[in-house]
């Protein structure tokens, strides 16, 4: 892990504290409990998925206002950055949320404005497409690239770019699809600095 040069992050429950009640936004925007948000608002009727996006997009960007740094976050991201190592993130909120978030959590100076990819940039994980075009603008290998974040999505879209994978949660949920688990950014900045 010490030599890889992209570092490719999530950002809600990566390295941000996991604010989104899924369950709750399904509901106020009418979608079935076990629907997958992005996938069900590309189902709808043009008008309608109009409609749904535009509530959703206020719900995070209310969100982006009330987030918080996940422990270590803002101390690994610097740490990172001062060692040249190429960031980026992919999100499948919009890219001003994670504009904003990163700015509240004082790291948005850490990455390029292009290499932030929110919903409308990059196809939404578990898809590759947002790491591919990170790493062909970075010209960087997948070899020498790890997609980080909390959630079996991030690590399927790692899986399918072909780069290394680290699971950033407290408990190990995947560990067929994660090269590496750290409990949070903090415990992966102190295995770094070994």
């Amino acid at each position: 892990m010490h030599g890889l040069q992209a570092w490719i992050f999530d950002l809600d429950g990566t390295l941000t504290l996991a604010q989104h009640d899924f369950p709750a936004i399904r509901r106020q925007l009418g979608i079935p409990a076990e629907a997958d948000i992005l996938a069900y608002l590309k189902s709808c009727a043009p008008a309608e998925r109009l409609r749904l996006q535009s509530e959703l997009d206020a719900i995070e960007r209310e969100l982006a206002q009330q987030v918080s740094p996940a422990p270590g976050a803002a101390e690994l991201i610097r740490h990172l950055h001062a060692e040249g190592h190429k960031l980026g993130i992919l999100t499948r909120n919009l890219q001003q949320v994670a504009r904003d978030s990163l700015a509240v959590i004082g790291v948005l100076d850490c990455f390029a404005a292009e290499d932030i990819l929110g919903r409308d940039q990059a196809e939404p994980k578990p898809g590759p497409g947002g790491i591919l075009d990170l790493l062909s603008r970075w010209q960087q290998s997948p070899r020498d690239a790890v997609m980080l974040g909390d959630f079996r999505f991030d690590l399927e879209a790692g899986r399918a770019a072909g780069c290394h994978t680290c699971l950033i949660h407290p408990e190990n949920s995947w560990p067929a699809l994660a090269d590496w688990h750290m409990p949070d950014c903090g415990s992966l900045l102190r295995f770094l600095q070994q």
